[in-house]
């Protein structure tokens, strides 16, 4: 038996232009912990919620190593987390990621995601949150995909824009031991601004595997 067969999230492959989204397999953890300690963000700002990104390096090798350990064995029908690993010509990039709760009822989750530094400005975040919502609306059955980011992450918020996701709502978090201002946002399908057209290897068994088919 393949590990795939196991877990279907690992074989998942949507390939869109130059751009690919993969399951994030043991062979990749070491090089996605590499990639993340060169750097994702300017330390002086905190992008996400949580701020794993102020560990040391060698805690943050762990925790990375992990959070995907910890993603595979905690998945359920009722709750699951799909991570993939970007490449953008051959090259590892980031992480684009997908979570939900109780999917075959509400067909809605939100996408987050990491680029490194190194790689950012190349226009390759759009691209990832394109080739995702596309997987989302054409092969999972969505209804909808939410996102979120800081007021003052003008970056992330200019790609949901341009992807098509309008505001849906403030609220109030604590992020550095601190107020921020987290806003909504959602993605119909009517709404979505679509990039390079998506082929996806291992959807018929990632649709089983969340239960949207017998």
């Amino acid at each position: 038996m393949d590990l795939v067969d196991a877990f279907p999230p690992l074989g998942l492959r949507i390939e869109a232009g130059p751009l690919v989204l993969r399951g994030v397999t043991d062979e990749l953890i070491p090089a996605l912990s590499e990639l993340a300690m060169s750097g994702i963000h300017d330390p002086a700002f905190m992008p996400f919620c949580f701020p794993w990104t102020d560990a040391p390096a060698e805690k943050l090798r762990t925790d990375l190593a992990q959070y995907h350990w910890g993603n595979r064995a905690r998945w359920s029908e009722a709750a699951w987390n799909l991570e993939l690993a970007v490449e953008y010509d051959g090259a590892l990039v980031g992480t684009q990621g997908f979570g939900t709760r109780d999917y075959v009822s509400t067909l809605t989750g939100e996408t987050g995601s990491w680029l490194a530094l190194k790689h950012q400005g190349r226009g390759i975040g759009t691209q990832m949150r394109q080739a995702i919502c596309a997987f989302l609306f054409d092969y999972a059955d969505a209804a909808e995909v939410t996102s979120a980011a800081f007021t003052d992450n003008p970056n992330s918020l200019a790609v949901s824009r341009k992807v098509g996701y309008r505001p849906d709502g403030d609220i109030r978090v604590k992020r550095r031991d601190a107020l921020a201002i987290s806003r909504r946002l959602v993605l119909m399908p009517e709404a979505f601004v679509r990039g390079e057209p998506i082929t996806v290897t291992g959807a018929a068994a990632f649709r089983t595997f969340i239960g949207l088919d017998s």
